[in-house]
């Protein structure tokens, strides 16, 4: 007896000089207590969404969002989940903020301005009622043709773990549960209903789930599950990732819940597998079949109680940080000036501009007498595609208002239609610049959604499947990452009888550029840049922004140069390389290198230093440069660290991104960079002993501004 005493004193010093170990016992407590109280159909409840039809009519009626609620029992103190989407702001509300797209945010290599954007969302999301976002999609960009790489931070984990954890941190910030998705390689789009990804263990553990880890582990509340099979399980049925992975390896204490109508196919399974929720409504989680399987004796009670613990213990948890922030969010917050700034100011960091022949850019708005616009987007507006990422803002700023806005008296700017330009042969040979606006739109790529034809998405021989209308417009996986054929004819005769012609790109990933690339003078790739991204691009021509957005995936010469890719085949084998790892291994350049991105001035990098040569496997590598603008514009760099393995005796990457920092700099200033690199994040994963393992040999630390950078600064560490 004393000696039990004497251990519970223990407890209680222990927890007492900890505020915040207090607070999470108590509520693990009180999650018990509250278990404890429940019957089986207040449990069930808890294990699936609700509100999907007052959802669908309120949008159908009003086009105003109400949240998907799941959940909750306000006489035991449960608190509910109100689910929002989306990736680029509140989707489906009429009036929120359209920030640009997840892939352009990445251009902008800016963790903090990441971080900016998800405390703006989560202040709309508040506002509206909302408590969770699922807007943290971080599914690797294997292959650029895929529908939903605008959802997404691009080609490398390294990147996609920072920008993703970034958005999710400042979510939570204002206590808005983030919800992780698609988990795990969810990555083409028109067959993701029953796709079967077959992966080695190596390459999932390495490749294609590391920026999962690192988002769940510093605190995400929540997971999605894909629809795909992994190995030939659902991913909502997949004990592998959801139990082994997810909860075992990581120590995850959050919830699952599944992709939305058809992340479940087997009840035992999903229970099995521990998927906490099925979304957006009861089918396989359903009481009447819970309660049979009970009697079954196929599971227990207690296993529902340890499926809706972790619900309802997160639940709780975010519920007291709420009470206890005091914050209060007014619904003048949505799409308020402040975040519509924020909106502008990303589209600015992350457009990228790819060539600029002769310094054409920026345009001198006193020697620009006669601007042309012309291509198949000249009188386009959009933020996206149309499924469920879509934001519909208080409005979208064309082209057309952007540059009447900001040009002089002294400037013309026509617009002319591409069937129209043969006639204004002589306008278009005296004009000081010709813009051709190209690319992409929600016909093109994005969510695919056709409830009619789900199945015959397992069908190789329905290759035009994406063609049909969907539920909300076309989309689906790209057909080509070329530009269409009457953008290419209409680059192709401009440049014949003008040097002044400036493409600028539209779209979700990659634009090949081969047929046409030569007899420009200049390329920007602005992606789908939000409600102001036309400001944005207008202040980026006419040198008011200084470009400093990096290519978050590599631009091939050809599509041969990537990895096979057909959405429609129902078996995939995704390996360990894509993108520029696999260009690296192949030996083969690309047209524009991942974290290629040219500026109006130019950067010095010097004078690199590590704290120490030699590292044990639990240190962290201190690593310092010198940058400097060289040029005569203010401006910004993105300092990226590659590490090398050129000692590995093992089948590796020849080198990777394990560091980047953006900086600002005035013309001729000079400033020291820091990075600290975790000697943990060079490791290799050993399929044979299960586990990450660290090579003990010299590694290269390589700073540059892109992932080939000839000037590449280097210093050698050892690992012993």
């Amino acid at each position: 007896m004393f000696q039990l005493n004497r251990i519970l004193i223990a407890i209680i010093i222990f927890l007492g000089c900890s505020s915040y170990a207090q607070s999470i016992d108590s509520i693990a407590l009180q999650t018990d207590n509250i278990i404890h109280q429940m019957h089986l159909k207040q449990k069930v409840f808890e294990m699936s969404g609700r509100g999907i039809n007052r959802f669908a009519l309120s949008f159908m009626f009003t086009r105003k969002l109400i949240p998907v609620t799941m959940g909750g029992n306000k006489k035991l103190g449960i608190p509910s989940v109100a689910f929002m989407d989306g990736p680029r702001g509140v989707s489906f509300y009429k009036g929120a903020t359209a920030f640009p797209v997840s892939i352009a945010r990445a251009a902008t290599w800016d963790r903090s301005l990441e971080h900016r954007v998800g405390i703006a969302m989560s202040e709309e999301i508040r506002a509206l009622g909302g408590n969770y976002s699922s807007a943290v999609c971080v599914n690797l960009l294997r292959h650029p043709a895929n529908g939903r790489a605008q959802e997404s931070y691009g080609e490398d984990p390294y990147l996609v773990g920072e920008m993703g954890l970034a958005l999710m941190q400042g979510l939570q910030s204002n206590q808005v549960q983030a919800c992780v998705k698609h988990f795990a390689l969810n990555s083409m789009e028109n067959n993701r209903f029953g796709g079967n990804i077959q992966i080695d263990e190596r390459s999932l553990h390495e490749v294609y789930l590391p920026h999962f880890k690192k988002i769940i582990q510093a605190g995400a509340a929540s997971v999605m599950s894909a629809y795909n099979k992994v190995n030939g399980a659902y991913c909502g049925e997949n004990a592998y990732l959801l139990n082994e992975i997810l909860r075992q390896q990581w120590g995850f204490k959050g919830y699952v819940s599944t992709d939305w109508q058809f992340g479940l196919f087997n009840t035992y399974n999903g229970i099995q597998a521990q998927t906490n929720i099925e979304m957006p409504s009861p089918k396989y989680y359903s009481y009447k079949n819970i309660k049979q399987f009970i009697q079954s004796n196929r599971i227990t009670e207690s296993t529902i109680d340890a499926l809706i613990k972790p619900i309802i213990y997160t639940k709780l948890q975010f519920e007291k940080e709420t009470i206890a922030s005091h914050k209060i969010f007014p619904k003048n917050l949505v799409a308020c000036a402040n975040h519509i700034q924020l909106a502008r100011e990303v589209a600015e960091e992350g457009i990228v501009l790819l060539k600029n022949e002769q310094e054409i850019l920026p345009l001198q708005l006193n020697r620009c007498k006669h601007i042309i616009v012309t291509g198949s987007l000249t009188n386009v507006i959009q933020t996206g595609d149309k499924g469920s990422s879509n934001v519909i803002p208080p409005y979208i700023v064309s082209m057309h208002e952007a540059l009447t806005n900001y040009v002089s008296g002294n400037t013309q700017v026509h617009f002319i239609a591409s069937k129209d330009l043969a006639a204004a042969k002589q306008l278009c040979i005296e004009a000081d610049a010709i813009l051709v606006l190209a690319g992409n739109t929600f016909e093109d790529e994005g969510e695919f959604i056709n409830m009619g034809k789900l199945r015959d998405s397992l069908n190789p021989d329905k290759q035009n499947m994406a063609t049909h209308t969907g539920l909300f417009g076309l989309g689906g996986d790209k057909k080509y990452l070329h530009l269409h054929e009457n953008d290419i004819q209409t680059i192709q005769d401009i440049s014949s009888i003008s040097d002044k012609v400036i493409v600028c790109l539209s779209g979700g990933s990659v634009i090949t550029v081969e047929e046409w690339e030569l007899k420009t003078a200049a390329i920007l790739h602005t992606f789908y840049s939000g409600m102001e991204g036309a400001n944005a691009l207008v202040k980026i021509l006419f040198g008011d922004v200084n470009p400093s957005g990096k290519l978050p995936f590599s631009i091939p010469k050809q599509e041969a140069d990537l990895p096979y890719f057909n959405s429609f085949r129902s078996t995939v084998n995704y390996d360990y390389y894509h993108g520029y790892t696999l260009l690296n291994k192949t030996h083969t350049a690309a047209r524009y290198a991942f974290g290629y991105g040219l500026s109006y001035t130019q950067f010095k990098i010097s004078q690199v230093h590590t704290d120490k040569e030699i590292y044990s496997s639990t240190d962290t590598i201190q690593l310092s440069c010198i940058i400097q603008n060289v040029g005569q514009r203010q401006g910004a760099e993105v300092i990226q660290c590659y590490v090398g393995f050129e000692q590995s005796k093992i089948d590796r990457a020849s080198q990777l991104l394990k560091g980047f920092e953006k900086v600002f700099l005035l013309p001729q200033e000079t400033q020291t960079i820091h990075m600290s690199i975790p000697v943990s994040d060079l490791a290799w994963y050993n399929a044979d002993t299960h586990q990450l393992e660290i090579e003990q040999m010299t590694y290269t630390l390589k700073l540059g501004n892109q992932s080939n950078d000839p000037l590449f600064q280097t210093t050698q560490i050892q690992i012993k």
